[in-house]
Formats: structure tokens, C-alpha cells, sequence
């Protein structure tokens, strides 16, 4: 199993203008197409290959986000509008961010653009932003979520579409789309980020995807990509399952869920619903610790305490019936996983 064959510059441009044209004819988006653009490799072949498929149809906006985070950012986000210009894009908007908050600056730096994405949409509008993640940003995300342990929601990578979302090229590698550029004559820009080692992701990219690849024989990334898109339909079952099983154990009224229904069903369908019922209640960053503590309140039932969940709330048993509230001010045991 070797490595594919690099495309040529033209068969690049056209890959990843077939990539985009499908994704729009499956996904419609009447109100405006919306390209997230960074400057690098991806995001400018996404741009071009965006307003080539949509000519004389609906307008591409370039959007790009100024994080502020290196010297001179202001300059590389006008570069990176200007350039989304000459590859066709109607508007390209530049929207400055600040970047605080938990997880490090990675994290805040994520919150941040996909908050701006979102609110540079116009209210009510049916409109996509598309996102220019490949086939090896998807490999990476498995790779990470594999290292972590996490479960097949994780593992599973990110989706095509979740709206506001698109990811047209999660087929397409990072050398098709650099390919691409260089046949339509734009230098893109290098993120030095994307190749700092403190970074996770750098690493996995420079140096766990390529020993994967030289122990394995290559195409590791497309396989990785291939379980995300395989493993993705299963998550997508069990899903609705698990929300036929909450509606029928769901009362609106009260927002209680039956402990009856549930404990009928398996485990893995219980803690699915029940991660429905927390998130349409307001509470936040669940780990599976937190969802298997709750479904402990029906699959190993000893009479129990509630249990402690992000943002203040609880989570407890009563006269067979479950409910989550926000808790008492003041301190809290968040992390009461009986």
C-alpha cells in the first residue's frame, strides 16, 4: 500500500473544485456562501474553488479572522482578504477577535473564530460558512481522539455539515489543495504555528502520521479518514435511537426523564439519551465521567446522592423520575461521580 500519486496543478484545482461543487449541490445554501479564510493552502484553494462553483448563482464572502496573536496579524489577515478577492469572492470582510478564556490558548483561539464566524452571518439567513479542514485534519482529529480515549463521538471526526458548518474537502489532502495554489499562482501563507512542536497536533502531524505511514505503508491518513466517515454512520443510528428512547422516557412538562424507560434500555443508548436530556437542559462540557455518574442513578441505583455537573447544576433521583436543576450558589463538589 503505497502513497497515491500526486496530482498535477490543473487535476489539483479541478479536485478540489469538484469537492466544493458537490458539497454545495448536496447542501444548498440560498441566502450566501461564506468562506472561512486564513491565508494558508486549504482556505485559498476552498475560496477559489467556492466562487468557481457558485458564478452567477449566489455571492462568496471571504471571512477572515484577525486572532491578534503574532506580530503583524493585522497585515497577514488584509493580505489573506485581498487575495480572496482576486480569486473571486464578492466580500471579504476582516473580523478582529480577542482571545481569553480556560483551555489555553489553542482552545480560546477556536471559541473565538468560530464565535466571530458565526455572528459575521446575517440573522435568520440560511447561509454556510465553509471551513477548508482536509482529509489529513480529519486523519489528525482521529488520532488525537484514539491517544485521549475517547469515545466514537470523537473518534468518529468531524462532519461534512453541521450547520452553520461545511467541510467540503475532508476528502481532499493538504498536497492537493498546496497543488492547487501553486497552479493559480498564489503563495500561501505560513502559519508559524502550524509548525510549532508545543502544539499537540503539530506533533502528530510532522511526527506520529509520518512513522504511522513508514511502519504501515502508507495511506495512513485516508484510512484514518475512512473509520472517522465509517464509525460516523454508526454514531448516527445509535443517536437515533437513543432519541426515541428520550422522547418515550422524556415528560416536557416537567423535564424529568422515567427511570423505568430508561433502565430498560442498554447502556450505551441510556447514556446517549441522557447526554440529549443534560444538553437541552443547559448544562456543558460533559465527559464521560459526568454521563456515566448519571446513568449510575439508573443502572446502579443505591439510594444515592445527586450528581454534580458543570456549570452548577445537579443531577438526581426522585420517585423514579430524573431531573437536573442548577444547584445552590456557593461552593460546589463538581465532580461527586457516585
Amino acid at each position: 500500500m503505497g502513497a497515491a500519486r500526486p496530482l498535477s496543478g490543473f487535476a489539483a484545482v479541478a479536485a478540489v473544485r469538484a469537492a466544493v461543487r458537490d458539497f454545495l449541490r448536496a447542501y444548498p445554501s440560498p441566502d450566501g456562501v461564506y468562506v472561512a479564510v486564513s491565508g494558508g493552502a486549504d482556505s485559498l484553494a476552498l475560496a477559489e474553488a467556492a466562487a468557481y462553483a457558485t458564478r452567477d448563482a449566489v455571492e462568496v464572502t471571504a471571512l477572515v479572522v484577525d486572532h491578534g496573536l503574532q506580530p503583524g496579524s493585522g497585515a497577514v489577515a488584509e493580505t489573506a482578504a485581498a487575495t480572496a478577492r482576486k480569486l473571486g469572492a464578492a466580500e471579504a470582510r476582516v473580523l478582529p477577535v480577542s482571545v481569553s478564556g480556560p483551555g489555553g490558548p489553542e482552545a480560546a483561539a477556536r471559541r473565538a473564530r468560530y464565535r466571530a464566524l458565526r455572528e459575521a452571518l446575517p440573522a435568520g439567513a440560511e447561509a454556510t460558512v465553509l471551513l477548508g479542514h482536509t482529509l489529513d485534519d480529519q486523519a489528525e482529529t482521529v488520532l488525537l481522539g484514539l491517544g485521549r480515549g475517547s469515545g466514537p463521538r470523537s473518534i468518529a471526526g468531524m462532519r461534512p455539515f453541521d450547520p452553520p458548518w461545511g467541510r467540503p474537502l475532508l476528502g481532499i489532502s493538504r498536497a492537493v489543495t498546496r497543488a492547487a495554489c501553486d497552479e493559480l499562482g498564489i503563495e500561501p501563507w505560513q502559519d508559524p504555528h502550524n509548525s510549532d512542536p508545543r502544539y499537540r497536533r503539530v506533533r502528530v502531524r510532522d511526527e506520529a502520521l509520518p512513522l504511522l505511514d513508514d511502519v504501515l505503508g502508507g495511506g495512513v491518513a485516508a484510512a484514518l479518514a475512512r473509520t472517522a466517515a465509517q464509525l460516523r454512520e454508526d454514531v448516527d443510528t445509535l443517536d437515533d435511537l437513543a432519541q426515541e428512547l428520550l422522547d418515550h422516557a422524556h415528560d416536557a412538562e416537567s423535564g424529568t426523564v422515567s427511570v423505568a424507560v430508561l433502565e430498560s434500555a442498554r447502556p450505551a443508548l441510556r447514556r446517549r439519551a441522557l447526554r440529549s436530556w443534560l444538553l437541552a437542559a443547559g448544562v456543558r462540557e460533559l465527559t464521560d465521567a459526568h454521563l456515566r455518574a448519571v446513568d449510575a442513578l439508573v443502572g446502579a441505583w443505591r439510594g444515592q446522592g445527586g450528581v454534580w455537573l458543570p456549570g452548577n447544576f445537579e443531577a438526581s433521583r426522585a420517585r423514579g423520575k430524573l431531573r437536573v436543576e442548577p444547584g445552590p450558589s456557593g461552593p460546589a463538589t463538581s465532580t461527586d461521580h457516585r
